[in-house]
């Protein structure tokens, strides 16, 4: 079996149920597996996905179609989960798939923090696949992500486009950390607009000036969390690794996005890995006699991932190698062994 048909069998048995699980945790599942098949694991993927199904919801019901004149009222309710899936579902079969990100993208943006970024990751992942190759599932994968999106939408408070000099490390260094870390996600981001510093914090990074641009501080911005994530992750070593995989599916959308909206694209992902950090983000770095050794190769650390199991840990191996091969900065490695390290195993 080639790696494509294994992508295509996983989604197969995952559109079978839906992106959410226990109430309100994003399913993982196609992103895990895109990011195994990519990277030559597919031969892992059905071993995994027998463990991982057996704890996914069934694919949601809907309540009533979303139409083109009313889609306003329904973003952001996930009670409307079926119905978005629906939507874009039928979108999708009436129109190439680059014309409804193409409307879509620029609607969904400012609602980034969607399913704690779950949402455009979902979405970065399947963009990437259909790049690499479009057929049926690959577009049902597509709206499932969309589909999420939509129905989880959130702005981030003080979401604008920034305006300072700081590069993405200086500038992630300057992010305040919200007050109660007694909760989960939600009520951390419902901080933000209260928090002193919190506006002049977002507005700290450099602008882009055009779209070249954009893309090569987007890339930065990836690199810049990918490699924060070593001496930040004991702040929460789940949630923190959206600070680098939110950015990097964002950076992979783009070369299927207009150029006018790289610049915005650019923004969305900095807001989000600011609220994250905010979110999550420890009081201390951890001191460098604390940190994992680097391993020996990229293709060691993936493994390593894969062998782990979680699905976090595989998603921020395929982000680090990304920025190990950009960087040559052993640090990158040393995220995926540190994320492995404080996350429990997912074959324990």
């Amino acid at each position: 079996m080639n790696d494509s048909g294994t992508l295509e069998e996983a989604y197969g048995r995952l559109h079978r149920t839906g992106p959410e699980f226990d109430g309100w945790l994003s399913n993982h599942g196609p992103m895990a597996v895109e990011s195994m098949v990519r990277h030559g694991y597919g031969r892992e993927v059905h071993r995994w996905l027998d463990t991982y199904v057996g704890r996914l919801d069934e694919l949601p019901r809907g309540i009533s179609p979303i139409g083109a004149e009313d889609w306003r009222e329904a973003l952001g309710d996930p009670n409307r989960l079926g119905d978005w899936l629906t939507y874009f579902d039928r979108e999708l079969r009436e129109q190439p798939w680059r014309a409804v990100l193409e409307t879509w993208w620029p609607r969904l943006l400012p609602g980034i923090a969607a399913g704690a970024t779950h949402g455009v990751i979902r979405t970065g992942h399947a963009i990437h696949a259909l790049l690499r190759q479009q057929d049926e599932r690959r577009l049902a994968e597509l709206g499932q992500a969309l589909g999420y999106w939509a129905a989880r939408w959130q702005a981030i408070a003080g979401f604008d486009a920034p305006s300072g000099t700081a590069e993405p490390e200086r500038a992630f260094a300057g992010v305040p950390r919200v007050p109660d870390q007694s909760k989960g996600i939600n009520h951390r981001l419902e901080q933000l607009a209260g928090i002193s510093g919190w506006g002049s914090a977002l507005a700290a990074l450099e602008p882009a000036a055009d779209a070249e641009q954009a893309r090569a501080h987007l890339t930065r911005l990836a690199d810049a969390a990918t490699l924060r994530y070593v001496t930040h992750a004991h702040g929460n070593p789940v949630m923190l690794v959206h600070t680098a995989t939110a950015p990097t599916a964002v950076l992979r959308a783009l070369p299927a996005l207009p150029a006018d909206v790289w610049g915005a694209s650019l923004n969305a992902a900095w807001a989000a890995g600011a609220a994250v950090t905010a979110a999550y983000a420890p009081a201390e770095p951890a001191p460098r006699r604390d940190l994992p050794a680097v391993p020996g190769s990229a293709e060691e650390v993936f493994e390593l991932a894969v062998r782990h199991g979680d699905e976090h840990v595989i998603k921020l191996a395929d982000t680090a190698l990304d920025v190990y091969h950009r960087t040559d900065d052993p640090d990158a490695l040393a995220a995926v062994v540190r994320a492995a390290t404080l996350i429990r195993p997912f074959f324990s």
